[in-house]
């Protein structure tokens, strides 16, 4: 894979005689996931959506029409690229793609730089920037790298066109991590 790759799922078993699997989905967009859309495999493969069934998490792919073509489809993982999520989904107010929040810099409180983020974990209480901390204050021996929450509490802005993310109050989390 490549960095323009983006992980969507994972294909599952086989679900009846026709071709249908069951499809795990690891994206916030399930609206890419529809009839007509390709997608490559981890085996360098092209798959393209015959149909799918949101509700029962069940697709079958084009000229993928019986059990034993889709036994071979077993734990293949589905990726798109950054250009066709632009174009498969809808952002709304103060929405931003992973891929566009990976690598600004956090600015916090106006002024102090803290590094930039390398990674979004995602925790059940919340998403987390990953952040590198900056070298200025790695060399005062803050530690190279901690989370942010991404809530409203620390993060004040996203300016994805400046590559910037401002936030309040994170230099206390990068000194007590």
């Amino acid at each position: 894979m490549n960095n323009n790759d983006i992980y969507i799922g994972k294909i599952g078993k086989t679900v009846g005689l026709d071709g249908t699997v069951k499809v795990y989905l690891d994206s916030d967009f399930p609206e890419q996931f529809r009839k007509g859309i390709s997608f490559h495999t981890n085996r360098k493969t092209s798959l393209t959506i015959k149909s799918y069934n949101a509700s029962r998490g069940i697709c079958t792919f084009e000229s993928i029409d019986d059990v034993e073509s889709a036994k071979k489809l077993v734990n293949l993982q589905l990726f798109t690229t950054i250009e066709q999520t632009r174009a498969t989904c809808e952002l709304q107010e103060n929405e931003f793609f992973w891929f566009d929040l990976i690598g600004c810099k956090i600015v916090d409180n106006e002024k102090l730089e803290l590094g930039v983020v390398n990674d979004i974990q995602r925790l059940p209480s919340s998403d987390y920037f990953e952040v590198i901390t900056s070298s200025a204050l790695v060399e005062k021996e803050l530690p190279k790298n901690f989370l942010i929450p991404y809530i409203p509490m620390y993060v004040i802005k996203v300016d994805i066109e400046n590559k910037t993310i401002y936030t309040q109050d994170c230099i206390y989390i990068l000194e007590n991590s």
